[in-house]
């Protein structure tokens, strides 16, 4: 089992995310993980310690000043007598407390005292997500070196209320915890990569652009499991509304012409994977102020100019990185529209792939692709975004370095 003896401290903060922890308790015992819980006072009040104890086998700790827990200093000895700290979920709350090194309870007091590996999984509203204390305060960890996974987007417990907030599902933060305790085969230690992800908005005015469906979730993946191939990667986002992958350098644009420049800065580099939907066109020149309609005339005709072609620029530079792999998203004639990207991009491998409302794949989670290449066309089954991530990064360690 790939977590196998491995010592995790699980800190739960307070937050109706909390009933997750148990389904990660379960998921990290089954891999052979040793959980050992730590409660907040805020988090008992949504799960109790009797479940979380019960799940875990282990004595629950929830008290800076017990008698009995603490009287060997207890805080210390588990703050350094674990492989990793795991705070799911953490509020907004204990985050600031870490940012700024406040120790009123038990949770704080361990994770200021540590010296070992932290992983953080968000969890709250999504307005406290954007409040610019908990940007300023997130920020802060990471400078110090916590790693971070998540948030997501989706519904809240509130009514009516979505967005950016979610904790990542158990199984998500599972595999940044064995990425993080037990990396296994890390054949693309030392390369560096350069993946694009998501759309590209082209402003008309100040209030409209032009742009695409892409949710970003393929190349965020992609850019996530190279990662974990040992890669350093740095992932060149469109604007999406899903969060930054972990390990990975995220550099946010919002225009084709800015995420050509954020690509080709970054090279040379061993691996470039193209997947970011780039608007084949922008406004010649875009206006000032926002376009009024006029009662009773036409719309003024917009004068297009074509974009940079990304992939092409990256395919054929004189730093080309040795492994270039760029996508197709098309409606029709999918395979003969692949091959010809490849021939004419300088690309080493076209991921093509039918983009037709009726599939669901712009926007939706799962994908059926097509690798063309000069040896010939492989297809796919229909997967999850995550596994195509997973076997595409698989074959480009295997033609990177055999």
């Amino acid at each position: 089992m790939e977590l196998s003896n491995k010592r995790i401290l699980l800190i739960i903060s307070g937050g109706i995310a909390a009933y997750k922890s148990l389904d990660l308790i379960r998921r990290l015992r089954e891999r052979g993980a040793l959980v050992r819980p730590v409660m907040t006072k805020a988090a008992q009040e949504f799960i109790t310690p009797l479940a979380v104890g019960a799940l875990s086998a282990s004595h629950v700790y929830t008290d800076l000043f017990s008698r009995e827990d603490e009287q060997d200093v207890g805080h210390i000895r588990l703050a350094r007598d674990t492989d990793l700290i795991v705070v799911a979920p953490a509020s907004a709350d204990l985050m600031a407390k870490m940012a700024n090194g406040l120790t009123d309870d038990l949770a704080s007091a361990v994770l200021l005292a540590t010296d070992r590996p932290v992983l953080v999984a968000p969890a709250m509203n999504p307005k406290m997500w954007e409040a610019p204390p908990t940007r300023r305060n997130v920020a802060t960890l990471k400078t110090d070196g916590i790693h971070i996974i998540g948030p997501m987007a989706g519904e809240m417990a509130e009514r009516d209320e979505a967005g950016v907030g979610r904790m990542a599902e158990p199984l998500e933060i599972v595999k940044a915890i064995t990425a993080l305790l037990a990396p296994g085969d890390r054949p693309l230690a030392g390369k560096t990569a350069i993946v694009t992800s998501g759309p590209t908005h082209e402003p008309i005015d100040p209030v409209r652009y032009i742009a695409n469906r892409s949710s970003g979730r393929q190349g965020h993946a992609i850019a996530a499991a190279l990662a974990r191939l040992g890669a350093e990667v740095t992932l060149v986002s469109g604007p999406v509304t899903i969060p930054d992958p972990q390990g990975v350098t995220t550099v946010h644009v919002e225009r084709a012409e800015e995420m050509r420049d954020a690509v080709v800065s970054r090279l040379p580099a061993d691996v470039a994977v193209m997947v970011a939907a780039v608007a084949d066109w922008r406004v010649a020149s875009s206006a000032e102020h926002k376009i009024k309609k006029q009662p009773g005339e036409a719309p003024l005709p917009l004068q297009l100019a074509e974009n940079p072609d990304i992939l092409k620029t990256v395919g054929h530079h004189e730093k080309r990185p040795k492994i270039v792999v760029g996508f197709a998203a098309e409606t029709q004639d999918v395979v003969a529209n692949g091959r010809s990207k490849l021939e004419r991009k300088g690309a080493d491998m076209i991921v093509a792939n039918d983009v037709s409302p009726e599939t669901g794949v712009m926007g939706g989670t799962r994908n059926r692709v097509k690798i063309i290449s000069g040896g010939g066309v492989d297809e796919w089954p229909d997967l999850v975004k995550d596994e195509v991530a997973e076997r595409l990064a698989a074959l480009i360690a295997q033609k990177l370095v055999g």
